[in-house]
């Protein structure tokens, strides 16, 4: 009997495409699965030494594990109006909350892009890709797990701050001021879906087992779409950290959709574009 390790993150839409694989409610077909929660910049830097079988992954760190991974046709997310954030504090924060010395604002507040300093959630991202994209000027850049980034622009240790996740819900109730919908540039850009993350699987594995997984994921998102909308499963629940039962069926209607059941041509060329980026601004 198989027995693979497999990652992904404890986020509703990651944990609503796979509870029906992981806890059984589809037939397996002798398929068994130790499950590692983590959040996605966890999973991408174990990507890179290939420690699971199965994981999610960002997309932005894809061109780093080719080499280790194949990629999978279901369970990831793409869609269109799901991107990351960048958003700012009008005016800044005071000189005393700001950690420097000099620090410059347009006519609407916003910084210089020039002089800025801005956090990204996580280096080998999607959102890093996506924000190096429309300001691939800026340097000054600062990696934190994404649920510190709100707090980071508010008092004044970063001026700008790339969000994702349920921050997209939060950030304008806290005081914070859209400044750009990263997502919605790539999208005017290439004309294509925005792609956040995928599945991948390990090249040692079986090509037929590989196979096997990858339907068994598909059959699982089926599954979900059928059974578990209108009575979120305990498995998405319990690991939604405290989120109100609104705010988990938002993100699984911004993150789960057509592309996770399969990604198709369109979800190809999407990726394919952004690994155009990612090799054109040779990301830092």
């Amino acid at each position: 009997m198989p027995l693979f390790d497999i990652g992904f993150s404890p986020c509703p839409n990651d944990t609503f495409i796979f509870d029906a694989l992981v806890n059984h409610k589809i037939d397996t077909q002798g398929f068994e699965f130790k499950v590692h929660l983590e959040d996605v910049q966890t999973l991408n830097e174990w990507s890179l030494n290939g420690i699971l079988s199965f994981s999610k992954i960002s997309y932005g760190v894809w061109p780093l594990v080719q080499n280790k991974y194949q990629l999978l046709q279901s369970g990831g997310a793409l869609g269109k109006g799901v991107g990351p954030l960048l958003v700012y504090k009008k005016g800044g924060a005071s000189k005393k909350e700001h950690s420097l010395k000099e620090h410059f604002f347009d006519k609407e507040g916003k910084p210089d892009p020039k002089s800025m300093r801005v956090a990204i959630p996580g280096k080998n991202t999607t959102a890093h890709l996506l924000f190096s994209l429309a300001f691939p000027e800026v340097q000054n850049k600062v990696f934190l797990v994404f649920d510190d980034i709100e707090d980071a622009v508010l008092t004044g240790k970063v001026d700008a701050g790339v969000i994702i996740h349920e921050n997209r819900f939060t950030y304008a109730d806290k005081g914070l001021t859209l400044w750009m919908d990263l997502g919605t540039y790539f999208e005017n850009t290439f004309h294509a879906p925005i792609p956040l993350g995928g599945i991948i699987a390990r090249n040692d594995i079986s090509k037929n087992d590989i196979k096997k997984v990858d339907h068994l994921i598909h059959e699982s998102v089926a599954y979900a779409f059928k059974n578990s909308y209108e009575n979120l499963p305990d498995f998405v629940t319990c690991n939604a950290q405290e989120m109100s039962e609104n705010v988990m069926r938002y993100y699984i209607d911004l993150y789960v959709n057509d592309f996770s059941l399969n990604m198709g041509e369109m979800g190809q060329k999407a990726i394919a574009h952004l690994e155009e980026v990612y090799h054109r601004l040779s990301i830092s």
